[in-house]
């Protein structure tokens, strides 16, 4: 009998150096019983000898070269059964008989060719054993039935208990491959979803800290537009009516403080649920992961909703922009992540004419329709007034951000220059059901 795959595995390149054994000890195991067999057959041989008329050492040496077949039983199982067999007359080899048939049964021989040469050594044995108790019992009368029932008996005893053992002892080599093949299969998924899970980590990660820098600039770079306009306004004003320059002071001061507070908010949110949502990975799209992000971001705090847009079209005005805010349809609740969204949208669209368009007119329209609400933010060409406004700086990703914001909720953002030399900013966001 080969050895198995995962005698080899084990043995590594030393399966070469034994022939067909896998291990050592099987060598010296199997070179032991032949050398226990050699001896019985050789020993046996010599009444064979008598019997049939041939020199003592003829039986001997016959005996000695019958035995040792028994080295092949690992590699040629058949053959040692098939020797077995043809010498049962010569009544030899019972040793090489049962660990041939124990071998050839815990064998990966086909169960048909195993039944088949069990089945003539059974045969064999009853016949050899049949004729022996029937010539020691000439002389007594215990009835018809004697020899063939201790012949079965005999027969029996010989033959079945090797196979069945090996029947057994098959059956559970087998199924320890079985186990331990699966036991490296599950290895190897376990790696594998290791992997997987540090990948989509690392992914959540890489949308947590996108998000943290969302929400970062939509909370300072508006408040903070809002206060450099009003301090150059501050600026020029100072003079010439002090009472003016003291109300855009108080209003730079407002703005920082509830930049500040924001913030502060804010902060605290990541605090309380970015430490719980960043690990929970699930192989789920980035841009899902966009959308849990935001909603319980809108849900562990109380963020800005659609009531909020009409103040902050306020703020606007307060520092100096002509700002005309219209709703069409009846106002209704949505959920937080869609009405904080849409409140981003707006502000970010209003701190981009404060930094390249200022002095334009704006028109900012807020639609509620039957499942979603629509926004848009549209302002005309820069009077000549607004080329001596302070420069602002633009990290460029007001636009990437709001595009974001609103296809993690399913929702559409278009935004492009009109043909009067203004530029729109539009959005359209499902009903927080619908979407989820």
């Amino acid at each position: 009998m080969t050895a198995t795959g995962a005698e080899q595995h084990a043995t590594g390149p030393t399966a070469r150096a034994w022939l067909w054994w896998g291990r050592r000890r099987s060598a010296v195991l199997d070179v032991g019983l032949a050398a226990a067999s050699a001896l019985e057959c050789a020993a046996e041989g010599v009444g064979f000898a008598e019997q049939a008329g041939l020199p003592v050492p003829f039986g001997v040496l016959f005996g000695l070269a019958v035995g040792s077949v028994l080295v092949l039983r690992r590699r040629w199982p058949i053959a040692v059964v098939l020797v077995s067999v043809a010498t049962t007359p010569a009544e030899m080899g019972y040793l090489m008989a049962l660990v041939g048939l124990y071998t050839l049964a815990a064998s990966e021989v086909p169960r048909r060719i195993m039944a088949t040469l069990a089945g003539m050594s059974l045969a064999a044995t009853f016949i050899v054993t049949f004729v022996r108790v029937r010539q020691d019992v000439q002389a007594a009368d215990y009835g018809a039935w004697y020899e063939p029932v201790t012949a079965v008996f005999l027969s029996l005893g010989l033959t079945a208990p090797p196979v069945l053992l090996g029947l057994y002892i098959g059956a559970r080599r087998r199924l320890m491959e079985s186990l331990r093949e699966r036991a490296d299969s599950l290895e190897q998924e376990l790696s594998l979803l290791a992997d997987r899970a540090e990948q989509r980590a690392q992914w959540a990660r890489q949308e947590e800290r996108t998000r943290i820098a969302r929400e970062m600039h939509d909370v300072v770079a508006h408040r903070v537009s809002l206060m450099v306009v009003h301090a150059a306004a501050l600026q020029a004003v100072a003079l010439k009516d002090p009472q003016k320059a003291v109300k855009n002071a108080a209003l730079v001061g407002d703005m920082g403080r509830q930049a500040l507070t924001e913030l502060r908010e804010m902060l605290g949110v990541l605090r309380e649920s970015g430490a719980a949502q960043v690990p929970r990975v699930k192989p789920v799209p980035l841009a899902a992961v966009g959308a849990a992000a935001a909603a319980a971001a809108a849900a562990a705090g109380d963020g800005p909703c659609l009531a909020d847009i009409e103040a902050l079209v306020g703020q606007s005005r307060q520092a100096g922009m002509v700002v005309e805010f219209s709703v069409q349809g009846e106002a209704r609740g949505y959920a937080p992540e869609v009405e904080q969204t849409a409140y981003r949208v707006v502000q970010e669209a209003l701190t981009n004419v404060h930094k390249h368009a200022a002095g334009a007119k704006v028109r900012v329209r807020l639609a509620h329709r039957e499942a979603e609400v629509a926004m848009q933010v549209e302002n005309g060409a820069p009077d000549a007034a607004g080329t001596a406004a302070p420069v602002l700086p633009s990290g460029g990703n007001g636009l990437v951000g709001m595009r974001e914001r609103v296809t993690a909720l399913g929702g559409v953002f278009v935004s492009g220059a009109t043909d009067a030399g203004g530029f729109r900013v539009s959005a359209v966001l499902p009903d927080g059901a619908r979407a989820a």
